[in-house]
């Protein structure tokens, strides 16, 4: 019995036809464009809009790295909104936001106004990055969806490569203007997402906790290989969701939604009393998320312009350019990992990922000093280590960390929680992403920029030793096995939900007929 239960848990279950789910996967990730495009575009565009605007070095930091905060309204009333009105409209909330975040700062006209738009398109930023991972991995069945929920870090990558393409396409007009388009034409796949979101449908574990069986049902057959496939997902969403076996029918009452408290509730299983099982998966997802963003992942890319500038490159055009073949390299090696994680597992690849990006970091950071003690003369093979290690730190990031940190954090969290458990591993992950992007230009010039990535090398080994001691392998299970990983009993959370509700004496399951 326990070899078998270990079998099942090392090969990933046979792959049936998952198109549907590939295409419904695809549309809900192109939420995740407008955060890549914002990325890669304000690496060129701060350039433009320093000279254009007469900003200082900490307004620019400040402009570039406060979207992130921003964001965390958007993740956090992203996952309130996902959990009342659906998965499907929370992604039309995202678009309908950035659209907006994005022409505000295409026709600013001063510095104020400009920050206005980067809280408009950071809210817009945070509804997309919470919803479309969560979405993404509710619709996959379990043999496909390491390859599938990878698709919203996929095109955050290509949003990001579209963002440096847009810095070379519109870095020759007007000064005044240049900046103004790069930032403006964000608008468009953002509103191309809002018409296409109704060609998807409703995620079917929402559709399970609303009690809309049949809904959820038709979705299932859709995305799974045999009916009996289907069938057997459904059992498993409705007992994670504390429906009881034998209640069936098209629409039913659920028990757990009137017990459970509503959205108190749902705060208290996963922040304010989890079980040990539930605040290890907290820890694991939180840790993930910070850790992805304290490693140097948003210094690298956002400043990438400046940094090859500090190497030696001077050249606007050739800045402009080394930045594109960063912005190639993350969305190639994106869709390498894309195809790795089903075959080599989450794990394996997130410690090899990690692994390569200290080497890499070590590097930079050797580069860049070199280069920063010999700032009248170009030192060919620094230059040359510099563009190798950035380039080499982004393969490896986006092979393991970059893809893995979305799928395991929206596989790991039981039913009742995970839209709140992933907006909490989305606000580290902002909150992270702000501290570093808000204070790199001070850091560097505090410790030079080689020193900088020396300690991000060091952040990215102690992130190395957490993932090997902390991260169970999750390839192959459902979505509904995930809390044996962690410790949580076989019941699940909904019969640990019902037990501490018992003990509370709060009031009984309304009697099913």
């Amino acid at each position: 019995m326990a070899s078998d239960e270990l079998a099942k848990a090392v090969e990933p279950r046979k792959k049936g036809n998952v198109k549907y789910a590939s295409i419904c996967a695809i549309l809900a990730s192109m939420a995740s464009v407008i955060l890549g495009y914002d990325i890669g575009v304000m690496s060129g565009a701060a350039m433009y809009i320093k000279k254009d605007l007469n900003i200082t070095d900490v307004q620019l930091e400040i402009l570039i790295g406060i979207l992130s905060l921003y964001s965390l309204f958007g993740s956090f009333a992203g996952a309130r909104t996902s959990d009342r009105i659906g998965r499907r409209l929370t992604v039309v909330f995202a678009a309908v936001i950035f659209f907006v975040g994005s022409l505000l700062m295409g026709f600013a006209v001063n510095y104020g106004m400009l920050m206005a738009g980067r809280f408009v398109a950071g809210v817009g930023v945070g509804y997309g990055g919470m919803i479309a991972p969560v979405y993404t991995a509710e619709i996959s069945p379990a043999a496909s969806r390491g390859f599938l929920t990878t698709f919203p870090e996929v095109f955050i990558n290509i949003g990001i490569l579209l963002g440096y393409l847009s810095n070379f396409a519109f870095a020759r007009l007007p000064l005044h203007l240049g900046w103004r388009v790069m930032l403006a034409i964000g608008a468009v796949p953002s509103g191309l997402l809002a018409l296409l979101v109704f060609c998807m449908p409703e995620s079917p574990r929402w559709l399970v906790l609303k009690g809309r069986l049949a809904d959820a049902r038709a979705v299932l057959e859709k995305t799974s290989a045999t009916p009996e496939e289907a069938a057997e997902r459904l059992a498993d969403i409705k007992a994670a969701a504390g429906i009881p076996k034998g209640l069936d029918g098209d629409v039913v009452t659920v028990p757990n939604k009137e017990q459970g408290g509503g959205e108190l509730q749902v705060w208290k299983q996963l922040i304010l009393s989890p079980t040990p099982a539930v605040r290890r998966i907290l820890l694991s997802a939180v840790g993930l998320h910070f850790f992805q963003q304290a490693s140097g992942s948003d210094s690298v890319v956002q400043y990438s312009a400046r940094l090859f500038k500090s190497a030696g490159i001077t050249d606007d055009n050739k800045l402009l350019g080394v930045t594109c073949a960063v912005g190639v390299t993350k969305t190639f090696f994106i869709l390498v990992a894309t195809f790795l994680l089903d075959r080599a597992g989450r794990r394996p690849l997130l410690l090899i990922s990690t692994g390569g990006m200290i080497v890499s970091l070590i590097c930079l950071g050797s580069g860049l000093t070199v280069a920063g003690h010999h700032p009248d003369t170009k030192v060919a093979w620094a230059v040359a280590l510099c563009i190798a290690s950035t380039l080499s730190y982004i393969a490896f990031f986006s092979i393991g960390l970059g893809p893995i940190t979305g799928v395991y954090t929206s596989e790991i969290f039981p039913l009742q929680v995970r839209a709140l458990g992933f907006a909490v591993g989305v606000a580290s992950n902002r909150v992270t992403s702000a501290v570093i992007s808000m204070t790199f230009l001070s850091l560097s010039k505090a410790i030079t920029i080689g020193g900088s990535f020396f300690l991000y090398s060091g952040i990215a080994a102690v992130a190395w030793v957490f993932f090997f001691t902390c991260l169970p392998e999750t390839r192959g299970r459902t979505l509904e096995e995930m809390g044996k990983l962690f410790g949580m009993p076989d019941t699940g959370m909904a019969e640990e939900a019902e037990d501490a509700a018992a003990k509370e004496k709060v009031v009984e399951l309304p009697s099913s007929k």
